[in-house]
């Protein structure tokens, strides 16, 4: 047994209670003019264990992409080249320092990055059909993404290293399990793009599918299929992107051009889409709103709601919620159950909001990757 300081001769317990003392101080100062240097220290070890498995989804994707293309296009092309390319793609924002026309602008940039992304997967793979290309499309830009996301990730992590920033690491340390599972949410979607399979964003365009089937479907903007149909007494004009292939469409042009024809008679709009729950909140959990729900670069929104204000159209808004990870990827069973509950309450608010005889407007907003019509 080791004696006790207060067991030991007068002597030889001062000494060591003076040792103690000095070492209990030496380790004050240490920390105080050391501690941010070994915090620092940790931090970094835990960033460069996330940057590592970034690194990993995103070399996946990579081969991912590479490899479903060569399966594509036969041995005789080798599409490692324009991949690596198209991963390294850039689309430059308008200016926006004078606002007006804005919209426009990004709109035209956005048709021609579409243009030229669908044009890179025909140069890839040559006579690959409409459906495959939008799916190849898809996929590639889930691998993009996760490039992006790697390299921004990457360089702040460089830049903390080297500027020996503590507050750079500390904010890059506090937001990478958010950036972690958007990443691992791409990484997951590969499968679902490279197979076909519906993703959890095609939650709104599953319901619009449901309500035109067995009804003849005609194109009516880019990309966006229209049926017109009768719903318990009323006409409605139902849209979604064109399937089966990786589509979100046109959708606020759609509306538009619906709303100009009828000169502003819809007794109402109602836009389906899947949004982001909350932390707690079950996947497949419909909720009710007003408003127009388009995620993306808001140029559909944009149309829908001045058109809508234009003619004076209420619009009402079904959401079907899923976490981030679930809209890029395999649509869960959940959230296609969702579905027949999500026509339940269109008929109910078409009973409430209309009358017989109305014309209304049902978009489903979303991907519709895997779902037909």
């Amino acid at each position: 047994m080791i004696p006790q300081v207060s067991q030991l001769p007068t002597g030889q317990g001062d000494v060591l209670g003076w040792i103690f003392q000095v070492a209990w101080i030496a380790l004050i100062v240490a920390t105080f003019i050391y501690g941010q240097r070994i915090q620092m220290t940790l931090m970094l070890r835990e960033v460069e264990g996330s940057l590592f498995r970034l690194k990993f989804m995103r070399d996946k994707g990579r081969k991912t992409a590479i490899s479903t293309l060569k399966e594509l296009g036969g041995s005789e092309t080798d599409p490692t080249d324009r991949v690596d390319r198209f991963l390294e793609y850039v689309a430059i924002q308008p200016v926006n320092l004078d606002p007006s026309g804005v919209i426009w602008r990004l709109e035209h940039i956005l048709n021609v990055r579409d243009v030229r992304f669908k044009d890179e997967v025909k140069l890839m793979v040559p006579g690959v059909d409409e459906v495959q290309t939008n799916n190849m499309e898809n996929m590639l830009e889930a691998a993009l993404a996760l490039n992006i996301i790697y390299k921004v990730i990457r360089h702040f992590y460089v830049l903390g290293k080297k500027t020996k920033s503590l507050y750079i690491i500390m904010q890059l340390q506090m937001l990478l399990p958010i950036i972690l599972r958007e990443a691992e949410a791409f990484s997951n979607a590969l499968q679902a793009f490279t197979h076909g399979q519906p993703i959890g964003d095609g939650a709104g365009a599953l319901v619009a599918a449901k309500l035109m089937h067995g009804h003849r479907a005609k194109k009516i903007a880019k990309d966006t299929v229209m049926a017109k149909l009768s719903i318990e007494g009323r006409t409605a004009y139902v849209l979604k992107a064109k399937g089966p292939g990786g589509n979100v469409g046109k959708p606020g042009e759609a509306i538009k051009q619906i709303l100009e024809k009828n000169k502003g008679k819809i007794a109402t709009a109602i836009v389906v889409d899947a949004a982001l729950k909350l932390e707690g909140e079950n996947p497949g959990e419909v909720a009710e709103g007003v408003g127009v729900a388009i995620g993306g670069p808001q140029i559909e929104k944009y149309k829908v709601e001045e058109t809508v204000l234009k003619y004076k159209v209420p619009v009402n808004v079904v959401l079907i919620k899923e976490d981030i990870g679930d809209a890029v990827s395999t649509m869960r069973k959940e959230i296609f159950d969702a579905a027949d509950g999500v026509i339940d309450r269109i008929k109910r608010l078409i009973l409430e909001r209309t009358k017989k005889g109305d014309s209304i407007i049902i978009a489903g907003i979303g991907n519709t990757i895997g779902i037909g019509q």
